[in-house]
């Protein structure tokens, strides 16, 4: 009984190169990895034509000019704002940076109840100084001030002008007692250390008044406050001064 036709040796040879070649075939098809198409920007290598490729360029070339741009005008947002912030004649805060600085650390207090201290300086003898040597001398004598209240605060603190011959101190995290000790070291310390102006020493006074900087307050009432208590720090210092001319 013929079951299927019987394979010749010309037969078997046949099929023996047939499966070699698929084999093969096989192989080779498995080991070689697709070829992925180039690309600059999304564009195929295709499409990549010269004048393709010089206008990517082109538009390349553009986008770094304009993050450069971009950066430069950052840095000068940065720059105008730190102007804002500050005297136009002193290197510390002006008066609205200064409430902003005070509103901060009254909100300190609020959320975590770590009261701060303020501290309000109006200086002693500065119109004698304007009106006797000018208005110049004046200039010399507010950033003598500021300069030596800026170097003896810390970090954390911050100098304000608030007007005229007026500054400001924040004492961050500084209760009642150490800020009226504060306040004292810098009058003291404005007091006795002369400003040179046209090959002469010149000295100006202080007067200092503090107010705590605790929940429930906002930033005016607590100026006002603080000023308040400079004036009638400055009234019972010239009473006893008054009363030693006297005796």
């Amino acid at each position: 009984m013929r079951i299927g036709p019987v394979n010749t040796p010309q037969s078997v040879t046949r099929t023996s190169k047939t499966k070699s070649t698929s084999s093969a075939s096989s192989s080779t098809g498995g080991a070689a990895a697709p070829r992925d198409a180039a690309s600059i920007m999304g564009v195929p290598e295709a499409e990549l034509t010269p004048n393709v490729q010089r206008a990517l360029l082109s538009l390349m070339g553009e986008v770094d000019q304009l993050r450069k741009e971009t950066e430069r005008l950052r840095g000068r947002v940065r720059e105008l704002e730190s102007l804002a912030d500050h005297d136009v004649m002193l290197p510390v805060l002006n008066r609205r940076a200064f409430l902003r600085e005070v509103s901060r650390a009254l909100a300190l207090a609020e959320r975590h109840n770590a009261p701060s201290a303020l501290v309000f300086i109006d200086l002693n003898g500065f119109k004698v100084i304007n009106d006797t040597y000018g208005h110049a001398a004046g200039d010399a004598a507010l950033h003598h001030v500021s300069a030596l209240l800026s170097a003896h605060v810390r970090e954390t603190d911050s100098v304000g002008r608030l007007g005229g011959d007026e500054f400001g101190v924040v004492l961050t995290l500084t209760g009642p007692e150490g800020a009226e000790a504060k306040a004292q070291e810098l009058v003291d310390l404005i007091d006795s250390t002369p400003f040179e102006y046209a090959g002469r020493p010149l000295t100006v006074g202080a007067a200092w008044g503090t107010q705590p900087l605790v929940a429930g307050r906002n930033a005016d009432e607590a100026l006002a406050e603080a000023d308040a208590a400079m004036y009638a720090r400055k009234q019972a210092q010239k009473s006893d001064d008054d009363q030693k001319q006297v005796g």
